[in-house]
């Protein structure tokens, strides 16, 4: 499985669009096995859940996310999960044993970077 966290400096990004990139981690057996950091491309409408699906990545972890988005991932088989908060690599440790789940919060402010807090 192939898990992303948004993520700005180790920590989960307040929204999953204007994060410096994906903190992707591979896990079997409820072990990680690997990760890596991938750049964020740019926030485009709609090209973000392509993007993560085409690297194959499984779930998708963010502070917050508009509600578009959200159904995007969901059509390309990606699971969400935002209302994290925290360093990337707890997140992904919580996830993984089953003590992270989501707010479902939808995400509304779009205009202004940096001012959405799920």
């Amino acid at each position: 499985m192939k898990i992303a966290v948004a993520s700005d400096n180790k920590m989960v990004s307040g929204h999953f669009g204007h994060c410096e990139g994906f903190s992707i981690y591979e896990s079997e057996d409820n072990k990680i096995l690997k990760s890596e950091f991938v750049e964020n491309p740019g926030h485009r409408p709609g090209f973000l859940p392509v993007f993560l699906k085409e690297l194959k990545v499984d779930v998708i972890i963010a502070g917050g996310m508009g509600a578009t988005a959200q159904d995007l991932f969901r059509e390309n088989n990606i699971e969400v999960i935002v209302g994290a908060s925290g360093l990337a690599d707890e997140s992904i440790q919580n996830y993984i044993d089953g003590n992270l789940k989501s707010t479902n919060s939808v995400c509304t402010e779009h205009e202004h970077e940096g001012s959405c807090n799920g």
